[in-house]
């Protein structure tokens, strides 16, 4: 045997044992940082909590008593919605369902629609009542649609709060009415928020109109009932996509307002104010400081190609790594510090693998801290390369 085939028979000798070759990188990342909470003396609220979240991010900029438990009133219903939207999302339910009212939801007094026993409505009209004119008869209606019972629903309800992390708050009604154990936080509230408007950003088809109308459906005939916000923000304030207001005896006046300006959008909640003037001008104060201190920056775009990989046993030597996810994160508003990516990218990946299959990732640092982080992937899939392909590539390799 000449000193080339010796060479050529090493060579594939190596080849071969590098069919057992295998890259690792670790666990999914998560598209943006845990959200981090900071307190500001810049304002002082008048109510007993108060809260504001950038919900792209979870970043709290300001707070108030915002873990002390209170009464929600109906600002309880943003779950009720949640769990509408999910059930519709999750096929369980149409928005063109019909609903028969019963005696038990037809009975709820506070805000309400005036349904009647036995009467018939949508689904779609009914969360149109909720979301607008805080309807407490539709909301109990829903609740019994979807949970089989109110107690059924409010199950339901307390499960979807442990599932968001919503530490302090249990629920005991699907409408907010007064009970000695139905409490939540403005941080909890925050998070259910937050959680509504960025699944289900359709929501806001309600949440911002200010009249509609619904037809009742009953023995006398059709009767056409008009509904009206209760948020007044969605008139008063430029920007407003939402959400929900409540107010009772114990609970005094909540609101949780969202708002939106120039891509950033924000979470303003309030709880126990003393009037409801107060309650309104005080989110918007929260809005106000929000939009005229903070900015959203963006990180590099979903796709991007930010380096390439080594590729072990596959029909191509690298492959692209490109960005997963778009990664937004709040900084300070006219400020020079600039949000720095690290790229973090495996040596190698053994094939086979598909398109997406994790090998490395971004994180962005702001200020010395990370501030979100995504997922680096390969562009495309890969095949094992088979026995004659890496033997053609060594042929190619040796004779050049």
């Amino acid at each position: 045997m000449n000193k080339k085939s010796k060479v050529l028979v090493s060579c594939l000798t190596v080849c071969m044992l590098c069919l057992n070759t295998a890259a690792v990188f670790g666990e999914d990342a998560t598209a943006a940082a845990a959200p981090t909470t900071q307190p500001s003396t810049a304002i002082q609220v008048d109510a007993k909590a108060a809260i504001l979240m950038e919900p792209s991010t979870g970043k709290v900029v300001y707070e108030q008593n915002s873990n002390e438990r209170l009464a929600p009133a109906s600002v309880t219903k943003i779950m009720t919605l949640l769990l509408i939207y999910d059930a519709v999302a999750q096929k369980k339910i149409s928005w063109d369902d019909v609903v028969s009212v019963s005696d038990h939801a037809a009975s709820m007094g506070g805000s309400q629609i005036f349904l009647e026993p036995g009467e018939k409505q949508t689904v779609k009209d009914l969360t149109k009542s909720i979301a607008v004119a805080s309807a407490n008869d539709a909301a109990v209606a829903m609740a019994e649609y979807i949970g089989g019972s109110e107690e059924g629903f409010v199950d339901l309800m307390n499960r979807k709060a442990a599932e968001l992390s919503m530490t302090n708050t249990h629920f005991e009604n699907a409408c907010g009415l007064d009970t000695d154990n139905h409490l939540t936080t403005a941080l909890d509230i925050a998070l259910m928020s937050r959680e509504l408007m960025n699944k289900y950003p359709d929501v806001r088809e309600y949440t911002t109109k200010w009249q509609d109308t619904i037809t009742h459906k009953t023995k006398r005939g059709d009767e056409e009932f008009g509904l009206t916000n209760t948020n007044k923000l969605i008139k008063w304030y430029d920007g407003a996509t939402g959400l929900k207001t409540g107010s009772t005896g114990k609970a005094l006046y909540c609101l949780s307002a969202t708002a939106e300006r120039n891509g950033l959008n924000l979470i303003a909640v309030i709880m126990a104010a003393p009037d409801p003037t107060v309650r309104f001008r005080e989110a918007m104060k929260l809005l106000d400081y929000g939009f005229a201190n903070f900015a959203i920056s963006f990180g590099e775009p979903a796709g991007k190609v930010m380096g390439s990989v080594k590729v072990y046993k596959g029909e191509t030597e690298e492959i692209n790594a490109v960005v997963k996810n778009d990664v937004q994160a709040l900084v300070e508003k006219g400020t020079t510090d600039p949000i720095e990516p690290k790229v973090q990218l495996v040596e190698a990946i053994s094939a086979p693998f598909e398109a997406g299959a994790k090998v490395g990732e971004i994180v962005y640092m702001y200020r010395g801290k990370e501030v979100g982080r995504s997922d680096l992937v390969a562009e495309a899939a890969v095949k094992k390369a088979g026995l004659p392909h890496m033997i053609g590539k060594l042929m190619i390799k040796w004779f050049e």
